[in-house]
């Protein structure tokens, strides 16, 4: 009795075929990673104003509410050499330029010297008490390693310049790239100039569009 041969190939023998399912299954693959990455994985923000932040009461806070203006962004601390001279400073950019088209933003940190030990009311109040500051404080964070705060990551990443101690600052403009980085230890004189004239760029477009 003839036996018939079975009504489909046991095994791909086309090389077509070996090829076409190799390639489908390196399809179905690059799609799951893709949907968990959607799921699990938060992207990161491609400008400083896209990240939230948290303030000192412990509140979100979307850093978009600052899109448009200039931005000083500072890791401040209340124990430190530069603490006087930059606090003081930084109110001086901050009444001068603030607050329509300008912010000083500052973020607490202790990880250079342990110089900001203290809570974030004790912080707060010791900037307001201390130097009349009328700029944000926000959550004490940290800069550093594995848990530094992403929106302050992100202003080292793009810049590639990680501060070394207290008192860094990061020029943010309007769409929320960084523009600028001083040290500690250079005087405001050198920043404010630099402000001026972003704002008077800021303004400038507010005048073009109307």
């Amino acid at each position: 009795m003839e036996t018939l041969p079975p009504p489909y190939p046991l095994k791909c023998s086309s090389p077509k075929a070996k090829v076409f399912l190799v390639f489908f299954s390196m399809v179905l693959c690059s799609a799951a990673l893709f949907i968990l990455q959607l799921k699990f994985f938060k992207p990161r923000g491609k400008d400083f104003y896209s990240y939230d932040v948290i303030d000192s009461k412990g509140k979100t806070v979307s850093l978009s509410k600052y899109r448009g203006k200039a931005s000083l962004v500072v890791n401040v601390a209340s124990g430190c050499q530069h603490t006087d001279a930059n606090y003081r400073g930084l109110q001086e950019l901050q009444r001068e330029f603030g607050p329509f088209h300008f912010n000083v933003l500052a973020f607490p940190c202790n990880q250079f010297g342990d110089s900001e030990p203290n809570s974030n009311k004790a912080i707060d109040a010791f900037a307001r008490g201390n130097y009349g500051v009328t700029f944000p404080i926000f959550n004490k964070i940290k800069i550093l390693g594995s848990e530094a705060e992403p929106a302050f990551r992100f202003l080292v990443d793009s810049t590639k310049k990680e501060p070394r101690w207290n008192f860094w600052k990061y020029l943010v403009n309007p769409e929320g790239q960084v523009l600028k980085t001083w040290r500690p230890e250079d005087p405001v004189e050198n920043i404010r100039d630099d402000v001026a004239s972003m704002i008077r760029e800021i303004i400038k477009r507010k005048k073009e569009d109307l």
